[in-house]
């Protein structure tokens, strides 16, 4: 595969609604894959006002707001189909306000036709199942509302 090739690639992904590209050819293989975060302006950072514009600085936002709590999401790693339970007639791994440890598995995601076991990165408390059995799932999907503990 030659650099043209590649270049064309990478403009059809970025003018496609697709999140993840993969593509291999002989012993070369690509992965493509689009950031979707903003960037990020850290508080207290300084404003930068252009020369024309007038003195007036603008107020500090609140304290209170910084110090709420955050909402925490287990995001999909992979594009696929989310499964619940191990097998139709299994119980789920998780429901909502059971408490999930370090590395317990919450859900499987198939990925031609790979079973991928997700596991929590932490211990938390499930507040919301956010997709239902079966349901083709993006990368960065959340896929669980969760409260950390």
């Amino acid at each position: 595969m030659n650099l043209e090739k590649i270049a064309e690639l990478v403009k059809i992904i970025e003018n496609s609604s697709l999140k993840e590209f993969s593509y291999s050819e002989g012993e070369m293989e690509i992965y493509l894959s689009k950031l979707d975060n903003p960037p990020v302006v850290a508080p207290g950072a300084p404003a930068v006002v252009p020369a024309s514009a007038p003195a007036a600085v603008p107020a500090p936002a609140p304290v209170e707001a910084a110090q709420e709590e955050e909402e925490l999401y287990i995001t999909s790693p992979i594009v696929g189909t989310f499964y619940s339970a191990p097998s139709p007639t299994a119980p789920a791994f998780v429901r909502v306000g059971d408490k999930v440890k370090n590395g317990q598995t919450v859900c499987i995601l198939e990925a031609m036709k790979l079973m991928n076991e997700i596991q929590c990165e932490y211990d938390c408390e499930i507040e919301a199942v956010l997709v239902s059995n079966e349901q083709k799932v993006e990368y960065g999907q959340p896929l669980f509302r969760v409260k950390k503990l």
